[in-house]
């Protein structure tokens, strides 16, 4: 009976995730600069769900919202959802970044726990809260819109203020939350461990 009860708690865990995320887009959003992708707070879910819930289960609650909102379920902030959004908008690139920065974010989180440094964790968040984030939504704003890749680069230096905010927050929250509820990001077991042991042989 361990398993179902774990992973209805997994479950649940990557739905309220998945909700938090779709909930930072009720504020709204802020357009600045020459593209039209706009600054939202969105990105703050996704940075607590790979630090909090781990690399699979926060890649899980991104694609939960990402499915939702393909499937025309208006969760981005401004009201914005639908196949023809995360096929032909400047900033679609960044939901499908959502993905690969929980994924990154929860790796690296699972690699300094249990003790979590606050400076290594602003760093991991920022690695992929940031950094991969940024890798996939501006080469693909810079496509969309037909502007040279550095551009649409120096035009994401928008998002690093309040994107930096959202990092530090981040790893304040995990740290604590590590700290309440340790082994909520199960170590990843070696293959040492994972192997089955040998029978005893007869000298």
């Amino acid at each position: 009976m361990a398993a179902p009860r774990s992973t209805a708690r997994e479950l649940a865990q990557v739905a309220v995730f998945a909700a938090l995320i779709a909930a930072l887009g009720v504020p709204g959003q802020l357009s600045l600069g020459t593209t039209a992708v706009p600054i939202t707070l969105q990105t703050l879910g996704v940075m607590l769900a790979g630090a909090i819930l781990g690399p699979w289960k926060g890649l899980a609650a991104v694609a939960v919202f990402d499915a939702l909102t393909f499937c025309g379920l208006p969760l981005l902030a401004g009201g914005r959802g639908g196949p023809g959004f995360f096929t032909v908008e400047p900033s679609a690139g960044y939901p499908w970044g959502f993905l690969l920065g929980a994924l990154v974010i929860g790796l690296l989180t699972r690699a300094i726990l249990p003790r979590y440094p606050l400076w290594l964790g602003i760093l991991v968040t920022a690695l992929g809260g940031i950094v991969a984030i940024y890798a996939v939504g501006v080469p693909w704003t810079a496509a969309v819109t037909h502007i040279p890749l550095w551009a649409a680069a120096v035009d994401s230096l928008k998002f690093l203020p309040g994107d930096a905010i959202k990092v530090v927050a981040t790893a304040v929250i995990a740290k604590q939350v590590h700290r309440a509820y340790p082994g909520l990001i199960p170590a990843r077991r070696s293959a040492r461990s994972d192997a089955v042991p040998e029978p005893d042989r007869a000298p």
